[in-house]
């Protein structure tokens, strides 16, 4: 059987690997064993974040609608527990905006979670 040189296709794999890797610090851009290490590594770490985001996201939200609650006089669990007994069905997105951006807004909205957990 004749020998194959694999010049051609490994060089373009190769090259692929590097210009993933353009920015990274020191040895990492430029070797292309080391910048193959780190571009797997770069690709996990991508791959969970975004999931990882998701959650920091709705962390944040949840803080938001807390301060504002308790601003009105309610807990982040009492608010939310009185919004879902008046059938007021917003996510916690939308509240969280609604706190930053609309306070009267929120505060109408906790006054109706304050009657329905009274009620």
């Amino acid at each position: 059987m004749p020998r194959v040189k694999g010049g051609y296709t490994t060089r373009q794999r190769r090259k692929k690997q590097l210009k993933l890797a353009k920015g990274y610090y020191g040895s990492k851009h430029t070797l292309f064993k080391v910048a193959k290490q780190q571009v797997m590594k770069s690709l996990m770490y991508a791959y969970r974040d975004r999931r990882q985001k998701k959650r920091d996201f709705r962390r944040l939200w949840i803080t938001r609608i807390n301060a504002a609650a308790r601003i009105n006089g309610l807990s982040y669990s009492r608010m939310m527990h009185g919004l879902k007994l008046a059938g007021i069905d917003v996510n916690r997105k939308m509240l969280a905006d609604l706190a930053v951006t609309d306070a009267t807004a929120f505060a109408s909205l906790a006054d109706t979670a304050k009657a329905k957990l009274n009620a």
